[in-house]
């Protein structure tokens, strides 16, 4: 059985693609069955369809206008993906915290989070900027990237790959971030690749 893979974006999708390139030249022996994003105008999305791949678009708004909360909006996003019966959760530039109430929905499933900066440092948004700003104040010399276990804390799992990234005195905000994904791109695929290997085991 060819693992079914879900995973959820909130913009440009960068490191869906390299999910989706690595499968097609046969270096994942997995499928995407689903695309979620919270953001309509999410380019991620376009990239799923060129690839043949079902969408979801699944904003939090309509809930807050009706006076809906956050858990009734995590619940129902849990209920849309378990249809698709994923092996393996892959939050990819998702820009929503999940909740206790979604994670408990895949208790024996696999929920992995890429995160471009080193466990413990620059948790939440904007993590290549703060720590390109740390490097300045001269408070650090190098950033990196984790793919780590998801819990309802911010960026807290138990790391399951990390890649340190250095920072040059010559780096542009803009050079730093290329460098970044394109650690990114190598180390999702790298983490999800383990997590198959080990479901065909």
């Amino acid at each position: 059985m060819i693992p079914r893979i879900v995973v959820l974006i909130s913009g440009n999708g960068s490191n869906l693609q390299a999910i989706i390139d690595a499968i097609s030249s046969k270096t994942l022996n997995g499928q995407i069955v689903l695309v979620v994003s919270n953001k309509q105008s999410a380019y991620g999305l376009t990239r799923a369809t060129q690839a043949g791949i079902p969408t979801l678009i699944f904003p939090l708004k309509p809930y807050k206008d009706l006076g809906k909360t956050r858990i009734e909006y995590d619940i129902d996003l849990a209920k849309k993906i378990k249809e698709y019966n994923p092996n393996l959760i892959v939050l990819a530039g998702w820009m929503h915290i999940l909740s206790e109430e979604f994670l408990n929905s895949f208790e024996d499933k696999n929920i992995i989070n890429l995160h471009p900066a080193l466990p413990n440092l620059f948790d939440g948004a904007d993590a290549i900027g703060r720590a390109y700003e740390a490097f300045k104040k001269g408070e650090i010399t190098k950033t990196g990237v984790m793919v780590h276990k998801v819990i309802p804390d911010v960026d807290k799992g138990e790391p399951l790959l990390i890649e340190e990234v250095p920072i040059f005195e010559t780096d542009s905000l803009n050079d730093l971030e290329t460098r970044i994904h394109t650690v990114e791109h190598r180390l999702i695929v790298q983490c999800i690749k383990k997590i198959l290997d080990e479901l065909n085991h």
